[in-house]
């Protein structure tokens, strides 16, 4: 079974991370959420970032707000595809600090960035990733997808209505 790790700089990084915890559920994908913070528990971040494909994770979800090194830190050790997930925190300068500490990575050290607060995509896109080498999975993804369109042809018919 496929399993994505997700993991955020401190609790108060939940709220929106939950929102990939909803959506990787919804696909059946195992979920493994921890908190890793780059600048209070590095230790505890190498470890996380060197061994977590030996732990059978396919993809690592990493959420951070303000200076938002994390992300970058983890794919730095780790041989998995990594999502970053830019949080806007108190301490964001409108978190756009997070956007482009994520974003602006080095040649050589690859993250896949979505938008700030975007945790829901980031699910979806490590949904994606796994089903491109698992049926079950992507066939989940595209009743998803299409229960996307249905919404909106629905709401196409209902606003012809009025």
């Amino acid at each position: 079974m496929s399993k994505v790790g997700i993991i955020m700089g401190s609790t108060s990084d939940l709220p929106v991370m939950q929102e990939a915890v909803d959506i990787l559920q919804g696909f059946d994908i195992e979920v493994e959420v921890d908190i890793v913070s780059a600048h209070r528990t590095p230790e505890k971040l190498f470890d996380y970032g060197k061994n977590a494909h030996t732990r059978g994770i396919n993809v690592i979800i990493a959420g951070a707000g303000g200076a938002a090194h994390l992300p970058g830190m983890i794919a730095s050790l780790s041989p998995l595809p990594v999502i970053g997930v830019p949080v806007k925190s108190r301490n964001s300068i409108d978190g756009w600090d997070s956007v482009l500490s994520i974003l602006q990575m080095p040649g050589g050290v690859p993250v896949a960035t979505v938008a700030l607060d975007g945790a829901k995509n980031a699910g979806i896109l490590a949904a994606q990733i796994i089903g491109a080498a698992d049926k079950c999975v992507q066939d989940k993804v595209l009743v998803y997808k299409e229960g996307l369109k249905e919404k909106v042809i629905k709401g196409a018919e209902e606003v012809k209505k009025k």
